[in-house]
This record gives structure tokens, sequence and C-alpha cells, in this order.
């Protein structure tokens, strides 16, 4: 609790020094710009992460993943599609996570496929 008072009091003091000084419209600038900032990121396309399912779900049919993990890959299809109608509406946040959820939901089919591929090959010997 002490600590959290001297955190207070220092906050206080600092407070008071940037209204004395008048540094209060550069400190309202730095904090516009921070939050600017911050917005920008946002709004990046989710460029890497469209790439990142795209791969992800070309290696798992390449895998097999469309007749042994079918369920699993049209997921990832469905959400990659998802994804691309976001970005086309600008909506990239919403992009982003619908691309890394068809990323997530191809390698879910990469790895169903490859256990069935290992479970046939068992049956077969």
């Amino acid at each position: 609790m002490y600590h959290v008072l001297l955190a207070l009091k220092g906050f206080r003091e600092i407070e008071q020094e940037v209204k004395s000084t008048g540094l209060t419209s550069l400190v309202q600038a730095v904090l516009i710009a921070a939050i600017a900032l911050m917005y920008g990121c946002e709004t990046a396309p989710p460029v890497q992460e469209m790439s990142d399912a795209r791969q992800a779900i070309a290696v798992a049919k390449e895998a097999g993943a469309a007749e042994n993990a079918a369920i699993h890959l049209r997921a990832a299809e469905d959400y990659l599609q998802s994804a691309q109608q976001k970005l086309n509406d600008r909506k990239y946040s919403q992009a982003r996570r619908d691309a890394k959820q068809a990323k997530m939901k191809a390698l879910d089919a990469l790895k169903a496929s490859e256990s069935a591929t290992e479970t046939i090959k068992d049956d077969a010997q």
C-alpha cells in the first residue's frame, strides 16, 4: 500500500510539473501521436496472415487433406474466404483473425490427413 501511495504522489508531482512548465500541449501532442500510431498499426492489411493461410491450405491439400480431412480443410477454406471478404471491406482486424483461424484449421487438416495416411499404411501391413 505504501508503494502505491508513493507512486500516486510521484504521478501527482509529475502532473503538477507538466502543468506548471506549460508542457501540457506537448504531452497532449505525444498522446495523440501515440494513439494515431496504435491505430495506424491496426489499419494495415493482414498480408502476411493471408499468405500464411493460403500456404497452409496448399500444403494440407498436397498431403491429401481433401480426401482424409475434408471437414478441417473445408473449415480452413471457409475462414480464408471470410478473411478475404473482410479484407475487401477493410475490416482488417477481423480479416487478420479469420486468416489466423484459416491457418490453424489448415494445420489441423494437415495433421488429420497425415494421421489418416499413417493409419492406412499400418492397416496395409
